[in-house]
């Protein structure tokens, strides 16, 4: 299914910075996600790459892949656990415990992405998620991260 207009809308990002365009499956009882994202070279950071077809190819930046695992986290809150960005919930990346990058991710075919939560610990205005990732392309491994980040229910004052 294609993001719809109320997640993109309720995203603390522009729809620039969410360059998904496919949720594969969402599995709430397993706290799994699984999303496509088509690489191009306008990407955030990707573009501004000097790129050398040897020394330097252009390739889907690291940092934009870090970014990602937020948007996921994001992605995460919304469709499995329930929780909007409108109500006054916001999130941030709490640790990164381990990042991989195993290989590039080329420009052409897209990204598998997937965010499997490990930890969920639920409170009436908190929330501390640990997130396992894993970014694959053509079935080659990108990717892999162990992360943590809190949410909080912030009040309009």
């Amino acid at each position: 299914m294609t993001l719809d207009a109320e997640f993109v809308a309720d995203c603390p990002y522009g729809p620039e910075a969410v360059p998904i365009d496919e949720i594969v499956e969402i599995d709430r009882e397993e706290g799994l996600i699984r999303a496509r994202m088509p690489t191009r070279p306008d990407l955030p950071l990707t573009r501004y790459q000097r790129a050398h077809p040897v020394r330097h190819p252009r390739h889907v930046s690291g940092g934009f892949m870090v970014h990602l695992t937020g948007m996921l986290g994001f992605m995460h809150t919304y469709y499995v656990l329930g929780l909007r960005h409108a109500d006054g919930w916001i999130g941030y990346g709490g640790r990164i415990y381990d990042a991989r990058f195993a290989s590039l991710a080329k420009m052409g075919p897209p990204l598998d992405l997937e965010l499997r939560a490990t930890k969920v610990r639920q409170r009436e205005s908190q929330v501390f998620a640990r997130y396992d990732f894993r970014f694959t392309q053509d079935n080659t491994l990108i990717y892999t991260g162990d992360q943590a980040a809190m949410w909080m229910k912030v009040s309009a004052s």
